[in-house]
């Protein structure tokens, strides 16, 4: 991406990690994914999160800002994560990732397409504002960060995409809710750039941590239970594998 400028060079690689949910989609909704082998890819893609938020996010902003910033980002993250989903959850949105019959039809609970498509939304932000982030030091993306969140955002898409169709909505809302968070992600990714260049370290290391917290909520409130609900007795390993496959990963690099 040489002549591009930085900001921009963000935004796209939000986009680019931001439109692995379309691709996910896409295979929910076109194919009809066992839900076992659905579990498998969330388990995986669970390890690989947890894997890049402890070796790349909150290693990173240690190394920024120190544990006080850190660990008051964390928390601050996780517990905005909670607040916020479970106001989703009492509007329909408690089972987006699933992939069974868990997601409510429109008829079923008024309002929840909406939530669930706000919950999605809210899922996705934290992780690409830290490929903005990541980009503070020297202008280079972290390839760590951007593959470990393509990687965990296709079963994401799929599973959540399976469960929007057998909830009976339409190609239109589910294409339409994930190529909207897929742009979402470009500009969330774009503004963790631009917004953050000129903040001090202990406000980039917060920030950074606040949304390891957030993913970390987010991965135990609703892909973990999608993975262990169907695949429980090779979950464990298959989120190992994940992990141990995002840290050579960290290491490589």
């Amino acid at each position: 991406m040489h002549g591009i400028p930085i900001w921009l060079q963000a935004g796209l690689w939000g986009l680019v990690a931001g439109g692995a949910l379309l691709i996910g989609a896409a295979i929910g909704y076109l194919f009809r994914v066992p839900q076992r082998l659905i579990a498998s890819i969330m388990a995986f893609g669970s390890g690989v999160l947890i894997s890049a938020l402890s070796f790349e996010l909150m290693d990173e902003a240690y190394k920024t800002g120190g544990f006080d910033s850190t660990s008051l980002g964390f928390l601050s993250g996780a517990a905005i994560f909670t607040a916020a989903n479970w106001a989703l959850a009492r509007q329909g949105a408690k089972h987006r990732k699933r992939s069974g019959e868990q997601q409510p039809s429109e008829a079923q609970d008024s309002g929840s397409g909406a939530a669930i498509a706000v919950g999605a939304l809210l899922d996705g932000i934290p992780e690409s504002i830290v490929i903005g982030l990541s980009m503070l030091q020297g202008g280079v993306v972290s390839l760590v960060a951007v593959t470990a969140i393509f990687l965990s955002n296709i079963p994401e898409g799929l599973s959540s995409a399976a469960g929007m169709k057998k909830a009976g909505r339409k190609a239109g809302y589910i294409f339409g809710v994930w190529g909207g968070i897929a742009l979402v992600s470009g500009i969330a990714a774009l503004m963790g750039y631009t917004v953050f260049q000129n903040f001090s370290p202990d406000v980039v290391a917060a920030t950074t941590a606040v949304a390891a917290g957030a993913i970390l909520a987010m991965l135990v409130d609703t892909m973990i239970p999608e993975a262990f609900e169907v695949a429980h007795n090779s979950a464990g390993l298959i989120t190992v594998l994940g992990f141990l496959a995002a840290f050579a990963l960290s290491k490589a690099g």
